[in-house]
């Protein structure tokens, strides 16, 4: 099996390669460390000590070192070591945090999109930037968006801004001088959670988010799986009931059908002849409304049959589920873990499901996770 990271080299250098395992599994014991990297502690103290005398990682106070039998003095990146900005686009707004070295949030903001001009959108990046970054240095900015990135540069498509072929990242360096890097938001999501979240200290997990559309992320081995076909929609159209409604695409009970916040209104605003929002419908549902009710019940079913599915064929017991649209759960969670039950063979492990429930906030907080990992290189190699 061949997986591919998304968010960082396949081969770097041993100093970046030793920072990154004490970002993601830090404070660590050196002995620890040096097993994971399959070095010797000699090795890994010349390896370590430049880390030290930049600033880029710390020691800890000590305390007795398993594998050694005497006390040793944990490593740790140094969260202060720089501040970063994440940025999430939606069709919509931008929303943006600014973050330590440990993706730790700061300040956080958000503005209204003018337009999706392309010079438009990038106004409105840069005025966030200048807003948040409070006079501070900034060491790289990162941006999501849901759609096809290639090389963390260029926005191939973004159906939800009308954009193709937009180098994203060139338009915001010139315009602020900042480092910055794009990436699809479930691939920067899934890999902010491997790193600093709900995933952290798991080698496998899955990632699903439901809200404007549905998301699907991988982690297997302490890696992102990435392919050609990231953001094309990997858990738009996956099949959860024959007797649902029509996706926009022609597909009966699709995920898209059943889960997203727009489908979900489409159904009751239909039924009910008349307009509501996404938060008026989950009220509804709760005061016994039938036609909210059965909406919001038969997206948690398919919730659950989708999560099954997942954990089933991904070969994975944990699942962090994100995404705006996850208030489902507080009047269908019964509906989804019935779904995953029933789809699952009773001698199979227990699923574990983690909530991720800081909605749009998280998906900002993940761009500024993918700044991080990529600019760890620079800052671990650069004498």
């Amino acid at each position: 099996m061949v997986l591919l990271e998304a968010v960082e080299p396949r081969f770097r250098a041993p100093s970046s390669e030793l920072a990154r395992e004490v970002l993601i599994h830090g404070p660590i014991l050196r002995s620890d460390l040096a097993s994971r990297l399959g070095l010797s502690l000699a090795t890994l103290t010349r390896l370590t000590r430049p880390l030290l005398d930049r600033g880029l990682l710390m020691e800890l106070p000590e305390e007795l070192d398993g594998g050694m039998g005497r006390p040793a003095k944990p490593l740790d990146v140094r969260a202060d070591a720089g501040q970063f900005i994440g940025i999430k686009l939606t069709g919509d707004a931008a929303f943006a945090v600014t973050t330590d070295l440990k993706a730790a949030e700061g300040r956080r903001a958000e503005r209204p999109l003018p337009s999706h001009d392309v010079a438009d959108v990038v106004d409105v990046i840069a005025d966030l930037v200048r807003e948040l970054a409070n006079h501070q240095d900034v060491l790289a900015i990162g941006i999501s968006v849901g759609g096809v990135v290639s090389n963390q540069r260029v926005v191939e498509r973004a159906s939800f801004l009308g954009w193709s072929s937009v180098r994203l990242a060139d338009h915001v360096e010139e315009k602020l001088g900042i480092p910055v890097i794009v990436e699809n938001d479930v691939v920067a999501l899934t890999a902010a959670e491997h790193w600093f979240g709900l995933g952290r200290g798991l080698s496998n997990f899955a990632v699903i988010t439901i809200g404007a559309g549905v998301g699907y992320g991988l982690v297997m081995y302490d890696h992102v799986v990435s392919t050609a076909d990231t953001g094309r929609g990997r858990g738009f159209h996956f099949p959860l009931d024959a007797a649902g409604p029509l996706c926009p695409v022609g597909h009966r009970g699709c995920s898209t059908a059943m889960l997203t916040i727009p489908s979900i209104r489409a159904q009751v605003e239909v039924a009910l002849g008349a307009p509501a929002t996404y938060a008026e419908i989950l009220r509804m549902a709760r005061e016994d409304n039938p036609v909210a009710r059965q909406v919001v019940h038969a997206a948690g079913a398919a919730l659950g049959h989708l999560i099954a599915a997942v954990a089933n064929l991904a070969m994975v017991e944990h699942v962090v589920l994100g995404g705006e649209g996850l208030g489902v759960l507080s009047i269908a969670g019964d509906d989804m873990r019935a779904a995953i039950r029933a789809d699952r063979d009773p001698e199979a492990a227990e699923i574990t499901l983690l909530i991720d429930e800081d909605g749009f906030i998280s998906w900002a907080r993940a761009a500024a996770a993918i700044a991080i990992q990529r600019t760890l290189d620079t800052l671990a190699t650069t004498p």
